[in-house]
């Protein structure tokens, strides 16, 4: 006897003419997406719901779906743990309403609209190969115009008889209808939030992590405003590369969660194992959200898990993706102070979103282009004719002040110039104009010291001495330049105006080649 499985979705009827009103839409077979050119799917929730009276079946059954609908439609059906992959056939019970597709090269594996019409229902049937997969997801594509659809509104899951899927297959597909909340953050469950002390409840910027032991597993939450995903890794360090990956990302209307690994900085390499349980995820006014539960320890063919018994640095990350390959995260990464016991008692965790050696760089030259290198020209422009009796090593109070003031300048920029190369592992191809900058600055500073030993004595001639002082201002000011525009670029842009014009005066009133 063959099995039944009824959908139904239900809708209001619009007015709007559907784009291919003739239903035939092989080209949107992949994406399932309505090629229109001139919209995005409806960030909505869909008004409508998809519910099945059986889920198990058996090769050659047939498989009965009905919907309500609006205009226009495109039914599929896919494998669960595969949703590239496209499954079985279909039948038609309504031709003059539904026609039949070939997608992947695949006879009636697909079925939409024959026309524009108001629908009420729409009932297919559904035929399962002989080489079934465990388990199958109907997808759906709804248009209620030209202008509002939805793309591949998850339907439910339904299994093969006799073959055991795992509970993670099915409820993968689930929408979560509960926002995440702080509440328990530090007692029942720990916590990583940016902004710190934020609630996803709450707040949509809130970029939210939690996660707490259930016995031989733990259960993850992720959340945040993101267009494309939203990810966390385990890491041995603060570094990236070699960590332990989970991405939620959003495609379309779902959100796929799958584990990953990254090994230096390239694209995630998502796992073939399917380790994931109670997985459920939520969109809503451009947040995601997703949960899922996964075991302490794993076999060993997973050599790219790490065991959730130990402590790691935590790292969360959002950004973009297309076509489900995720791009660059928009932000520098949130990274735990501290390493996190996973199965630990519960944390209340701060973080922060710039490396430590980053912060080491950026304040090696600010106390190197703001207090020695200022001190140390305010040294040698106005206190040459204090202690004219005095020597420090043979020299000039002044003068030794000075020397060591610039050298102390020097050290500084070559160790804050290192530390970035230190942090990327060579050079960042993404951050503009500020390390050729850097480069240039870096150069200037070493010349200055290389040219003081080869200043004249102030006995030479003066045309010589007076060559040697231009070229020594002029290098000392576009160093001045460059670095305060590397310190304010993203800040004032009138700074700049007003360091030329101090610099100008400061040349026009020099006169320490004058004796």
């Amino acid at each position: 006897m063959n099995m039944r499985i009824v959908l139904l979705l239900l809708s209001v009827c619009s007015e709007t003419v559907f784009c291919f009103s003739r239903g035939k839409v092989e080209v949107a077979c992949g994406d399932m997406t309505p090629q229109h050119g001139v919209s995005d799917p409806s960030t909505k929730d869909p008004p409508f719901n998809i519910i099945a009276d059986k889920s198990q079946f058996s090769p050659g059954d047939e498989i009965k779906e009905g919907k309500h609908y609006f205009k226009g439609f495109l039914i599929e059906a896919r494998n669960a743990g595969d949703l590239n992959e496209i499954v079985g056939s279909f039948k038609l019970i309504s031709p003059d309403i539904s026609q039949l597709l070939k997608c992947d090269n695949k006879e009636g594996s697909a079925v939409s609209h024959t026309s524009d019409s108001h629908k009420t229902e729409v009932q297919v049937i559904w035929v399962a190969p002989s080489d079934s997969p465990s388990s199958v997801q109907f997808l759906v594509t709804v248009a209620r115009g030209y202008k509002e659809f939805w793309v591949k509104i998850p339907g439910p899951v339904v299994s093969q008889n006799g073959i055991q899927t795992t509970t993670s297959t099915i409820l993968s597909r689930l929408v979560s209808q509960t926002i995440f909340t702080s509440e328990g953050c530090g007692s029942s469950k720990s916590c990583l939030r940016d902004p710190e002390g934020c609630d996803p409840q709450n707040d949509t910027a809130c970029h939210f992590l939690s996660f707490s032991a259930l016995g031989s597993s733990v259960m993850f939450e992720l959340s945040g405003s993101a267009e494309g995903y939203v990810s966390f890794a385990l890491s041995q360090d603060k570094w990236m590369g070699n960590d332990d990956v989970y991405l939620c990302i959003r495609d379309t209307n779902r959100v796929d969660i799958k584990a990953a690994y990254v090994s230096g900085r390239t694209h995630p390499i998502i796992s073939s194992q399917n380790i994931l349980k109670d997985t459920a995820w939520r969109l809503s006014d451009g947040v995601i959200q997703c949960s899922f539960r996964r075991d302490i320890h794993l076999p060993p063919e997973n050599l790219n898990r790490f065991n959730l018994d130990q402590k790691y640095y935590l790292f969360m990350a959002h950004g973009r993706a297309e076509d489900g390959r995720t791009h660059r995260h928009d932000r520098q990464p949130l990274i735990s102070t501290y390493r996190a016991a996973i199965t630990g008692p519960p944390e209340d965790l701060t973080g922060s979103r710039s490396p430590l050696l980053i912060k080491y760089h950026g304040a090696f030259m600010l106390i190197a282009w703001t207090s020695t290198v200022s001190a140390g020209v305010i040294m040698a422009r106005y206190f040459k004719p204090d202690w004219p009796e005095r020597n420090i090593l043979g020299q000039k109070v002044w003068f030794q002040l000075h020397r060591m003031l610039m050298t102390i300048t020097v050290l500084l920029t070559l160790v804050g110039f290192v530390l970035p190369f230190m942090y990327r592992g060579g050079w960042s191809k993404r951050a503009g104009i500020h390390p050729y900058l850097g480069c240039v600055v870096m150069a200037l500073a070493v010349i200055q010291p290389v040219m003081a030993l080869f200043r004249p004595a102030p006995d030479a001639s003066s045309l010589l001495y007076t060559y040697f002082i231009y070229i020594y201002i002029y290098i000392y000011t576009y160093i001045y330049i460059y670095i305060y525009i590397h310190i304010y670029i993203y800040i004032y842009i009138y700074v700049y105006i007003c360091i030329f014009i101090n610099i100008c005066l400061e040349i026009m009133q020099h006169n320490c080649f004058q004796h």
